[in-house]
């Protein structure tokens, strides 16, 4: 049955951008976007960290090279100042950054190592119900020998917040599994205006950190703060696990890859080859080839060699599975 086409909608974009890998994944991300999803007509932004006391070095972007392209392909730098995280939780850039966004003006976060492979605006985003992405493992919390499980460590961190618990389970999957628990990986996450979305976001994720209440000792948070502190966002803002239908973000219309290594191992040919046309003009691989990595995994064919590694079909249960694989033969890069 064809998918019904969406209504499209007009609404922003946020990535964070920085010195070093981050600002040629986001190069990457505005090629693709302006190439596969042409009835975009919204803005995006690259947010960039200044420097402050919070960095031990200047973490914008310097390189003209890297500002050009990102101009030529209709990014606009967001310039932000860090007051809370910085350089000891970097994966802070995205709330904080969420707080110089536009006010009161949908918008979608994703994080820089991401490919639009289709077209974003007929994606059926409800800005009044904000969802995140699906795509993770149960990476937090871990339960300890002597507790408490799943159930009482989330339910903590809802009453820490007067949020209704109960409301957030999915009660088809069973007790103390992970799943039956909200819980977003932070690749993208929307709604209806990002200052506000990132005030509560910053909140909750300052309260947790800096006075976790006693069910989250043994429990690490570092690198996991952003997904423990977000279902929480989200499901006080009224969204949740099926705020988006299945099958666009993450699916046809994106791509989450983590690392270069990653998308070779793992993503479908639809994926190679998105990120194989972006990279081919001249103007924008002259760039990139200043970056190690990208040089090898694209332009000297590392990535294939790691593709060749796995039957995409039949992929290994775990990421690190295959991030183990890959480096055993000594081809990963990040």
């Amino acid at each position: 049955m064809a998918r019904k086409q969406a209504t499209r909608q007009s609404f922003n974009i946020l990535i964070v951008g920085q010195s070093g890998r981050l600002q040629y994944e986001a190069i990457l991300f505005a090629a693709s976007l302006r190439q596969y999803s042409p009835g975009f007509q919204g803005r995006l932004f690259v947010a960039v960290p200044q420097p402050g006391p919070l960095w031990d070095t200047d973490p914008s972007i310097r390189s003209k090279e890297v500002l050009g392209i990102l101009e030529a392909l209709g990014a606009e730098i967001l310039p932000f100042k860090n007051k809370v995280f910085g350089k000891p939780y970097p994966n802070g850039n995205k709330i904080e950054a969420l707080m110089s966004m536009p006010e009161r003006e949908p918008f979608v976060f994703f994080d820089t190592d991401t490919l639009i492979t289709g077209e974003l605006s007929d994606v059926p985003f409800d800005f009044k119900r904000p969802g995140a992405s699906l795509r993770r493992e149960g990476t937090w919390p871990k339960p300890t020998l002597y507790g408490p499980g799943y159930h009482g460590i989330w339910q903590s961190l809802y009453q820490r917040f007067g949020l209704d618990f109960e409301s957030s389970l999915d009660l088809s999957q069973p007790d103390e599994y992970w799943r039956r628990y909200l819980y977003f990986n932070a690749g993208y996450f929307f709604g209806a205006c990002p200052r506000a979305f990132g005030k509560r976001f910053l909140v909750y994720a300052q309260s947790i950190l800096t006075t976790p209440p006693i069910e989250l000792v043994g429990q690490t948070l570092d690198p996991w703060l952003d997904q423990v502190a977000l279902p929480l966002v989200i499901h006080s803002f009224g969204g949740g696990r099926d705020a988006l239908p299945d099958g666009y973000l993450d699916g046809t219309v994106s791509c989450h890859y983590r690392h270069l290594p990653l998308l070779y191992a793992r993503e479908s040919d639809h994926v190679v080859d998105v990120l194989e046309t972006i990279t081919a003009p001249n103007r924008i691989k002259k760039v990139l080839k200043s970056y190690d990595p990208i040089k090898r995994m694209i332009f000297q064919g590392r990535g294939h060699k790691v593709r060749a590694m796995f039957d995409q079909d039949n992929l290994p249960r775990r990421e690190q599975a295959i991030r183990n694989r890959i480096k055993s033969n000594g081809f990963w890069m990040r």
